[in-house]
């Protein structure tokens, strides 16, 4: 499953490379257009980062994301919305649920709180939260969580947090190699491959990398359940359709 992506700062489609703040591309694209688009070209779920919320939450785009949902929702088409950045406290999964995101996607509060992922997984269910881990992976194969927009290392590994979310039900894992994001350079094919051989249980989301169709095709073997690409259809390497297609014949 191809999953579009748009990350947001105060209202404008933006990339930033690798995480970083000061290595911003900005995209004259209206996001509430764009969203649009992807669901009329066959897009089933849709992936936004508030990169203003998840600096300030009380800057949240709520008003903007709420208007591209409904701006989906006009299409006429089904599809689900997963929405990340600084999800720091349950208001959060509150106000962004109203807002009409389907999903909501945490990320370093996995490690710095986890206590409180144990308790939304309990009280929301698996299907409405996806954990984001940001990966760092050294010479020897370690496969450390990077936190704080991915400014440091937590010295926190994979193994430990699958271990202590799976058996509360966790589903969703959207994972990204660090070094490959924002790059066009492919994904990490054996990471994924390895991630799914000895998690099957999870629903395994590839992030970071994807700059062509070839990306996606070599993708295709690791059988993760969806692939998400931001700034190679922003560039107009391939659109939805041809990404659809892609990793339906791959």
């Amino acid at each position: 499953m191809i999953i579009p992506a748009l990350d947001l700062i105060d209202g404008e489609v933006v990339r930033l490379y690798q995480g970083d703040y000061q290595q911003k591309t900005s995209y004259q694209y209206s996001p509430i257009e764009q969203l649009k688009l992807y669901a009329e070209q066959g897009a089933t779920w849709l992936h936004l980062v508030d990169l203003t919320g998840a600096k300030d939450p009380t800057k949240r785009q709520l008003t903007l994301i709420s208007a591209m949902m409904d701006a989906v929702n006009s299409t006429g088409k089904t599809v689900g919305l997963q929405v990340g950045g600084g999800i720091r406290r349950e208001q959060d999964l509150v106000d962004l649920f109203a807002a009409g995101a389907s999903r909501v996607v945490i990320g370093s509060l996995a490690v710095k709180q986890p206590e409180l992922i144990e308790q939304w997984l309990t009280t929301y269910g698996s299907e409405k939260i996806v954990l984001a881990l940001d990966l760092n992976i050294d010479a020897q194969g370690n496969k450390h969580v990077a936190v704080h927009g991915w400014q440091e290392n937590s010295g926190v590994t994979i193994e430990e947090l699958l271990n202590r979310f799976i058996p509360l039900g966790l589903k969703h894992v959207l994972c990204t190699d660090i070094s490959k994001d924002g790059t066009l350079t492919g994904s990490n094919v054996n990471l994924y491959t390895d991630l799914v051989k000895d998690w099957p249980q999870i629903d395994w989301q590839s992030s970071g990398g994807i700059g062509s169709l070839d990306d996606i095709v070599a993708l295709s073997p690791c059988q993760v359940s969806g692939i998400i690409v931001g700034r190679a259809l922003l560039e107009g390497k391939f659109d939805v359709v041809e990404a659809i297609a892609c990793s339906q014949n791959g």
